[in-house]
């Protein structure tokens, strides 16, 4: 209610300015609640919505508005937008996925663990080392093994399956304040089935082995998430052997290059040791949406 009387007391300004901030309160909720259900349509567009965030880090949305983020090595990762270095930016994540132990990999997943309060899938040892080192409460480090399945969310479904690498886990003592190695377990590739039927092949880090062509041909993944920057995993002139003989997925999406210089192999190497193919291969910039 508004009073046109310019002989309003003390009390009815106080009033009229109470009242004048609460309106505004309501219109702010009303406009939050528009724009959170525009968000959330948005988010369950039924398409999968997948950005790179530099080396192996992935944030990939489900059709059913579900968060996925693999191998979140955002604070320290030279590639990473500014943004999110603040693992908040991430919004609600949902599944938290960890191919190894190397620190480009397992980075920052306890910390996201924590502000989330979700469990971390990784190699079964690597998480009984976490939970030794009190890294994450013991009920956050589920134990998974290569060939095992969990459903970490409802219709959503993770396999782990070889990689052709190392693992580790470095972590510094809080007593002697020296890092300490411990067992890392397997690496781990995985195979991630959203609700709609479309499958993810995250290789993690990898060289070659002749069962790429048992995983492709027993999964049939839609998009393959491959590393090319050779010293460390595949480069560029292996991984498009594997793509064109054994793999055949529609989508590629090359990482695991660029952020460190060890890494060298590029996108434009491995377009041209491809050649001709029917995979479409995708270079999105870190920070980059790509919609399927």
């Amino acid at each position: 209610m508004f009073f046109h009387s310019s002989l309003l007391s003390i009390q009815e300004k106080k009033n009229s300015s109470t009242t004048a901030r609460t309106v505004c309160c309501h219109v702010l909720s009303f406009l939050t609640v528009i724009f959170l259900t525009s968000f959330s349509a948005f988010a369950q567009d039924g398409k999968t919505h997948l950005q790179w965030l530099g080396q192996s880090a992935f944030r990939i949305t489900t059709p059913n508005g579900k968060v996925i983020v693999t191998d979140p090595w955002l604070k320290g990762n030279p590639l990473t937008p500014a943004k999110y270095k603040q693992l908040e930016a991430l919004g609600h994540v949902d599944v938290l996925l960890v191919t190894h132990g190397h620190w480009d990999h397992f980075g920052d997943a306890p910390e996201l663990a924590r502000i989330n309060d979700i469990p971390m899938y990784a190699p079964g040892d690597l998480n009984q080392s976490a939970t030794l080192l009190n890294i994450l409460p013991a009920k956050q480090l589920p134990r998974m093994n290569k060939g095992g399945t969990v459903s970490p969310v409802a219709g959503i479904k993770v396999t782990a399956v070889h990689a052709e690498h190392s693992s580790v886990l470095v972590w510094k003592d809080p007593q002697s304040g020296q890092e300490m190695p411990y067992p890392g377990g397997e690496p781990l590739g995985f195979i991630i089935e959203l609700e709609n039927g479309f499958k993810i092949y995250d290789m993690g880090d990898t060289g070659l082995f002749g069962d790429m062509k048992l995983i492709a041909d027993l999964y049939k993944p839609d998009l393959v998430l491959m590393p090319i920057g050779g010293n460390f995993t595949l480069g560029p002139k292996e991984a498009a052997w594997a793509i064109k003989e054994w793999l055949h997925p529609k989508w590629m999406i090359p990482m695991h290059y660029g952020a460190n210089p060890l890494a060298k192999g590029t996108p434009e190497e491995l377009i041209k040791e491809l050649g001709s193919t029917t995979t479409q291969v995708l270079v999105p910039k870190p920070g980059d949406e790509l919609v399927f």
